[in-house]
């Protein structure tokens, strides 16, 4: 079995060509995407490692293969689809939230079109799917230096491009419409109900601030509003003045402001509003708050060695 970044990259064009002989509406194009949607993203894997497609076990006969030093006698095993894909997103910022579920849920038509009766990609025309599916394997190359034209060739990544181009288009008019239409309803109100309404959302932003929020300003009424994210990469730990300080780098995903009631959702609504910009989230703790230490003379010691003999008795039942 080949874990090998190459083939594995040379068997996802072929498969995407084979897609592409097909009409972009009929069933084939559709199975012969999300085939080759997987092998782009055990490809992505493999330029990290080859041993990370190898499913685990306790006696690493798989990874063994991976180093090529495996057993003829035992056939190797690879990852599941779904653990592919979820190891792209902790693997890679470039694959975002939206790429996985997109992902996934061609995946998930493949397997109904494999495994059962339905007619699955018949009854999920490309509209549905088709630009989430080029963005996702746009993320997928890009993470291996390579680019859509190199995947799918020139005429078929022209095609690509000029849909994710439509497509985020439509999302930036749409957002400016919605920004238009809040900011209208807003203006329309009273000076003291704009003054109340603004008030209101600055202590609600004080407060969510303390829940990890991030605080901005909402691109319609200009009113306190916030943002919530997904973290993502390393924490970066620095000792200051006594305490720990751990920061953290986050992505944006959702925006709301309670003044004018504006909504966004996803990264390319708020990158279209302008809010996109990841951001960077700072937390402090006590060094006995982060590295977890007891002070034995005024800590309650009963729960630390319950959970020690409880640790231990399982380490021996193991055995």
């Amino acid at each position: 079995m080949s874990w090998e970044r190459d083939p594995l990259w040379a068997k996802a064009r072929l498969f995407f060509e084979r897609a592409f002989d097909e009409a972009t509406e009929e069933p084939l194009f559709g199975l012969w995407c999300s085939l080759g949607l997987e092998l782009l993203a055990r490809a992505a894997i493999a330029s990290i490692s080859p041993a990370l497609l190898a499913e685990p076990d306790r006696d690493h006969r798989f990874l063994l293969h991976a180093l090529k030093r495996g057993s003829e006698r035992i056939t190797p095993q690879s990852i599941g689809t779904v653990q592919v894909f979820n190891l792209c997103r902790t693997l890679f910022d470039d694959f975002s939230k939206d790429d996985l579920t997109a992902a996934v849920a061609l995946v998930n038509r493949r397997n109904q079109e494999l495994h059962t009766g339905a007619a699955a990609f018949d009854e999920y025309p490309e509209k549905l799917w088709l630009p989430d599916f080029f963005r996702a394997c746009r993320s997928l190359t890009k993470v291996q230096g390579e680019t859509l034209e190199s995947l799918f060739g020139q005429d078929e990544a022209k095609f690509a491009s000029e849909i994710l181009d439509e497509t985020n288009k439509e999302v930036r008019q749409k957002v400016l419409n919605l920004i238009a239409a809040h900011q209208k309803v807003f203006d329309a109100k009273s000076p003291d109900e704009k003054t109340t309404a603004s008030a209101k959302a600055k202590a609600e932003s004080d407060q969510l601030a303390h829940l990890r929020h991030h605080r901005v300003t909402c691109p319609s009424c200009n009113s306190d509003a916030t943002v919530q994210g997904e973290p993502f990469g390393p924490e970066h730990v620095a000792h200051q003045d006594g305490e720990i300080l751990v920061r953290r780098t986050v992505s944006p995903r959702s925006f709301s402001c309670s003044a004018c009631g504006l909504k966004l959702q996803g990264y390319a609504e708020l990158d279209a509003a302008q809010l996109g910009g990841q951001y960077t989230r700072r937390t402090t703790f006590s060094p006995q708050e982060y590295y977890g230490m007891i002070d034995p003379e005024s800590d309650d010691m009963s729960e630390v060695i319950n959970k020690y003999l409880a640790d231990m008795a399982d380490e021996y039942d193991n055995d």
